[in-house]
């Protein structure tokens, strides 16, 4: 597909010309598809692939904190533009990258964002994307005009979408070729369409889609306007009302707005866009389909946020269509990401209006007296806006059908008594509005299913809670909080997810009713309020995934866990060892970070009582913890299950433990199998105190890991030591990871081989990054297999050898 597609750029990035082209442009036109640019260049060229999507209107900070975000790193967010801008140009100063900046509307100079300029020196590289005459002609590039796609590459790029094996039926061919063609050689209506057609094997279906292909592009010369009735196609195809309004939702989002699977999932059950019979997880289960359909008809993007967590995004040109593509029944006023300053004047308020949005923009004020006349609107986003500090009471009264209301964000200090007459309200959102004080009385609200104050500034609980019968949802994750009044216990029989931050000793669910309660996320700062919750979640029979947080000494850090795992925990700022901490028989992923007094731990994991009952644990970080020697201590009373707790560990992180000499330690290792036997990922960071990381014996029972990642360990001499046997055989002996797919190898100043001189390792890699003084070597491809002796490396590629050629360069 690049080849074809990007063919003329990409040649003169990566031939011998290269390093004469420092800025590309390329200019692209609405419709054009760019989602496998960066797999045009990889490690071996640049340390690191930067891409940044820029989006109209241009907003430096936003931008300085995507590329820091990309780069692993995080900028001050209180600090003036070019405050950030030197820090983020002394960041990107330290590597030799590649920047694709994408989707660019607007001119800005490098420098001021904090970008280094691109030099024969520094071996940097900018790429550009934008479909502006303007951006094209000054920003100081090579331009490169990105044409339609020839009729060869639109159909193969059509195969390689909708999979080749369509191919199989005869009849198909010239159907195909045909829908092909009705695409205009246009690369994201291309990409579309063969995703919503993937899968289908029935020649009826084909011949029907292309007659309704043709019916959607009849009489159409605007170009922008054959791209929308084309990807208007697939829209149509999606074939379920319910999942078409689901998609017009994702609109009323500011374009590249990037949101998580529960987020969007939310969003639509708080719409009422998903049938809500039956338990809070099949619900769920049901928004999962939705969003996989989709992803899979190509209307939104799947893709991974600086956190590495999976988030999706809809690209412009298709967030254009969905806004074009909304009936004359519903009627949206969409100004989400526009600098607003102010909201709309009155008469921009239609009667009819039904979804408005007007998030992310620069309102600070809504003028006294003003009352849009609104009585059908069932939805308004007010959310980041973070210098709106007072709504008007008149505001509301002419919204007397709304049922979702999004604050979040805002500067907002007191919400409006006209609240508290909106009684059609189901979804009231105040997350992160931090300087809220106020809260009207909600006792009129008893339609309300959803409450959202997280973080908000709230000390006291509002008044009326305890009328919210309907309440499911409910998130009291407010730090300033100080108690919670028993009364309202007895409301909460119909919630299913419960998020709350409890102060020292103010924990009490004696009258609660939780049968129906699923989902809980509590942050508690006493080791006795833990042991308490824990113990009484064995009594809400219903409840599926939690996330627990034990903060004793709380620092401003924030704790990411991923969306793997539904049962988790965190211990954090605690001294481990002075009281007995219980955990959760069912817990999946266990987070302990700077936590002090560790050598009361008898110096391992396994021999506490913090994890003698985990038995489900598939991940488990450790961070910052000064006192931990080891994390399986085996002693002679050991049998060869002797550490069930980490039977079913998949995934171990070590960071910044500076007393940990080995992972296992004791008797009895050699006849342990069952320890890590199921662990697929080890990455092991700041662990100074490593001088040989795994033992032959260990390595031998690792035969499911996939990923090895060793970082900033300054005494690692050896990855793999070979036991006193093996150092005095004078026989050679050779040892296998059969799953191991990529090893990395970064800032490792003592390492002086991978195993001794008597032992071959055999392995076959997809990527191996070594980069120390004493090993180092540059790769062009990948499947690799690697032998190793005395830290000498040989690489074999099999490819290459099938091919005649070779592709290797050795130090």
């Amino acid at each position: 597909m690049l080849i074809s597609v990007y063919g003329e750029w990409k040649g003169k990035l990566l031939t011998g010309n290269r390093d004469l082209i420092l800025k590309i442009l390329l200019s692209v036109f609405a419709g054009a598809y760019l989602p496998e640019l960066n797999d045009t260049w990889n490690d071996i060229l640049f340390q690191k692939v930067i891409w940044v999507t820029v989006s109209y209107p241009l907003n430096v900070c936003e931008l300085q904190k995507k590329i820091a975000l990309a780069m692993d790193k995080k900028l001050p967010e209180d600090e003036e533009e070019m405050m950030r801008a030197g820090k983020l140009m002394d960041i990107m100063g330290r590597v030799r990258f590649v920047l694709i900046l994408d989707d660019v509307w607007e001119n800005f100079s490098l420098t001021d964002v904090g970008i280094p300029e691109p030099t024969l020196q520094n071996g940097c590289k900018v790429v550009i994307t934008s479909r502006s005459a303007d951006v094209c002609n000054f920003m100081g590039c090579e331009i490169v005009k990105v044409q339609l796609l020839s009729s060869g590459e639109s159909l193969n790029l059509f195969l390689n979408r909708v999979g080749r094996d369509v191919l199989q039926d005869a009849g198909l061919e010239e159907i195909l070729k045909l829908i092909v063609e009705e695409c205009a050689g246009l690369p994201l209506a291309i990409v579309v369409i063969a995703g919503c057609m993937r899968g289908e094997k029935d020649i009826i279906e084909w011949r029907n889609a292309l007659y309704e292909l043709r019916q959607c592009v009849n009489s159409v010369r605007v170009k922008e306007d054959m791209v929308f009735r084309r990807l208007k196609f697939s829209y149509d195809r999606l074939g379920s009302l319910q999942i078409q309004k689901c998609f017009l939702y994702c609109s009323l989002f500011q374009e590249d707005y990037e949101f998580s699977r529960k987020e969007m999932i939310e969003g639509w059950i708080d719409e009422g866009l998903i049938d809500q019979s039956g338990r809070r997880q099949e619900v769920y289960d049901r928004g999962h389909v939705f969003l996989n359909r989709l992803e899979k008809n190509c209307l939104l993007e799947k893709t991974v946020d600086g956190f590495a967590n999976e988030v999706f995004k809809m690209h412009d040109v298709v967030r254009d269509m969905a806004i074009k593509s909304i009936g004359p029944e519903v009627r949206y006023m969409v100004k989400a990401g526009m600098k607003l300053s102010k909201v709309p004047n009155e008469h921009d308020w239609a009667i009819d209006l039904n979804k408005v949005s007007l998030m992310a923009n620069y309102i600070s004020e809504i003028p006294v007296g003003l009352t849009p006349k609104c009585p059908l609107l069932s939805t308004l986003i007010l959310s980041n806006n973070l210098n709106l500090s007072e709504i008007p009471n008149s505001f509301f009264e002419g919204m007397v059908g709304l049922k979702v209301l999004d604050l979040s964000g805002t500067g907002i200090e007191a919400l409006p008594d006209s609240i508290s007459n909106l009684v059609n309200l189901s979804a009231l959102r105040l997350r992160k509005c931090n300087r809220l004080k106020y809260l009207p009385s909600l006792a009129k609200l008893r339609a309300l299913k959803k409450l959202d104050l997280h973080k908000a500034g709230i000390e006291v609980v509002p008044q009326g809670m305890e009328m919210l019968v309907s309440l499911e949802h409910r998130d009291l994750f407010c730090q300033n909080l100080k108690e919670i009044p028993t009364a309202i216990l007895p409301s909460l029989s119909s919630l299913q997810c419960l998020v709350i931050s409890i102060a020292k000793g103010m924990i009490n669910l004696e009258g609660a009713r939780l049968s129906k309660l699923e989902s809980l996320e509590c942050e508690m700062e006493a080791i006795q309020d833990f042991n308490y919750l824990v113990n009484k979640s064995k009594d809400f029979e219903s409840l599926t995934a939690y996330n627990l947080q034990l903060r004793i000494d709380k620092q401003d850090i924030v704790y990411v866990f991923g969306d793997k795992y539904q049962r988790k925990v965190l211990i954090a700022e605690c001294e481990i060892g002075e009281e007995c901490i219980v955990l959760p028989d069912t817990l999946e992923d266990l987070w302990i970070a700077k936590c002090k007094n560790m050598k009361n731990m008898r110096c391992s994991l396994n021999k506490t009582v913090l994890l003698e009952n985990a038995t489900e644990l598939r991940s488990c970080f450790i961070g910052d913890c000064e006192g931990i020697e080891c994390i399986v201590e085996l002693d002679s009373s050991s049998s060869s299950l002797c550490c069930p707790v980490l039977d079913k560990l998949e995934k171990l992180t070590l960071n910044g433990l500076p007393n940990l000499s080995v992972l296992v330690r004791g008797e009895g290792v050699a006849t342990s199998p069952h320890a890590f036997s199921n662990l697929k990922e080890l990455s092991i960071w700041g662990c100074s105190g490593m001088r040989k990381l795994l033992s032959l014996e260990l390595l031998q029972g690792l035969q499911n890991l996939e990923v090895f990642h060793v970082c900033n360990c300054e005494q690692t001499e050896e990855i793999i030591a070979s036991s006193d046997l093996n150092a005095s055989s004078s026989e050679k002996f050779t040892f296998t990871c059969p799953k191991l797919r990529r090893f990395f190898l970064e800032d490792l100043p003592q390492l002086k081989s991978i195993c001794n001189a008597k032992g071959v390792m055999e392995m076959r890699l997809r990527c191996i990054h070594p980069s120390s003084s004493a090993l180092s070597c540059y790769l062009i491809n990948f499947n690799y297999d690697l032998f190793s002796s005395k830290g000498n490396f040989s690489y074999r590629n099999s490819k290459a050898k099938e091919r005649g050629t070779g592709l290797t360069h050795c130090q």
